[in-house]
């Protein structure tokens, strides 16, 4: 399964999909997605990353979050 890093805390996060998990046993989940916002900016955020998001976020949120994580 491929894997790609939050914007927000760095972890690894799992992202479902493609041949791989095609013929797996036991298929995983996305732990995360990637977000476009209002200011033109995309992030891939894992699930626990976007709940940590304002309603209307920018990219800014996105730094907050990261920042809190490196602390």
């Amino acid at each position: 399964m491929a894997t790609e890093k939050c914007d927000g805390c760095g972890a690894e996060v799992p992202i479902a999909g493609g041949i791989a998990n095609l013929w797996n046993t036991s298929p995983q989940s996305s732990g995360g997605m990637t977000l476009e916002f209002e200011d033109g900016s995309e992030h891939f955020l894992c699930f626990a990353c976007i709940e940590e998001l304002p309603d209307y976020p920018d990219a800014e949120d996105v730094a907050e979050i990261s920042a809190e994580q490196s602390r």
